[in-house]
């Protein structure tokens, strides 16, 4: 396996993690050497939550676990590793020579924590049928604002911190919420003040603005290309639009603590497809 990125090893709930941080060739142009090899260059590990950036030929086909994955123009393509899978992630490269590379990679697995949240409003916990249905509503505008594959490749280029303040909630903890055990949390929680301003990590089209969903009060979703999307949680204020193109460090918002939340911080989640990714993976450490 070919590898673009200068690896760095990190902790995570108790396991080592050689994160790769580099960003890739600033020009994005195409591939002039080994043009007709299939055999991909690859970012990213290949561990519970993980998102994997590959390049290769433009031309050539990408399959991971069976499924297609989109090659944008530049051979860039990305994606991720769920929080539960196990065993083996098999990725098969078909170049257009007729070359084919394959490869199974383990998946390496995390310990992840248990975290209490007491406090709540009692009805985002076990909310009423009223509620429950403007619940499924909004479920309904986040699908489909998710529900996209753009030629984005702003998901190649590294991630930058969205916010500073402490980290108080991190992804795949199992949460127990007013004593009760709840759905996983699947985002990074960074506390700060409220009004403290938030920036798109990276480069994107805003997708949707929310300024009260129930469970996650101002939110805002931006893609990233090739079905990966960040969303941001909890927003006391929203200073972007939806159809707008974002570059990164672009203020998008500020922090607050709407929706179903004890105080302010931000929540900020990835997916790739319907996969569910761990932001903090991304991320430079050092600077937080």
């Amino acid at each position: 396996m070919k590898v673009w990125a200068k690896e760095q090893l990190v902790m995570r709930n108790g396991i080592r993690i050689a994160s790769a941080m580099a960003a890739i060739c600033a020009s994005f142009l195409l591939l002039t050497t080994n043009a007709y090899a299939a055999e991909p260059e690859l970012k990213g590990e290949f561990v519970q939550g993980g998102l994997i950036v590959g390049r290769t030929n433009p031309d050539a086909q990408v399959i991971f676990n069976g499924e297609p994955v989109k090659v944008g123009a530049h051979g860039h393509f990305v994606f991720g590793i769920g929080r539960d899978d196990e065993g083996k992630a098999q990725l098969q490269v078909r170049g257009t020579n007729g070359e084919s590379w394959s490869q199974a990679f383990p998946i390496a697995s995390r310990e992840f924590d248990i975290q209490r949240v007491d406090g709540l409003p009692q009805q985002t916990v076990t909310p009423d049928p009223e509620t429950q249905e403007r619940i499924r509503a909004d479920n309904v505008r986040i699908g489909a604002a998710r529900n996209v594959e753009s030629d984005y490749f702003a998901f190649a280029g590294d991630f930058e911190w969205p916010a500073q303040g402490r980290i108080t909630g991190v992804y795949g903890s199992q949460r127990i919420l007013n004593g009760v055990p709840g759905a996983i949390h699947w985002g990074l929680d960074i506390a700060a003040p409220t009004g403290t301003p938030v920036y798109a990590p990276a480069a994107g089209e805003v997708r949707l603005t929310a300024p009260d969903m129930v469970l996650s009060g101002g939110t805002i979703i931006i893609d990233h290309g090739h079905e990966v999307f960040s969303s941001f949680l909890h927003l006391h204020a929203i200073h972007v639009e939806e159809g707008q193109y974002v570059e990164q460090g672009t203020l998008i918002g500020e922090i607050g603590a709407t929706g179903r939340a004890t105080g302010p911080h931000l929540d900020w989640r990835m997916n790739w497809r319907g996969v569910r990714v761990d932001p903090w993976l991304l991320l430079e450490h050092s600077d937080n």
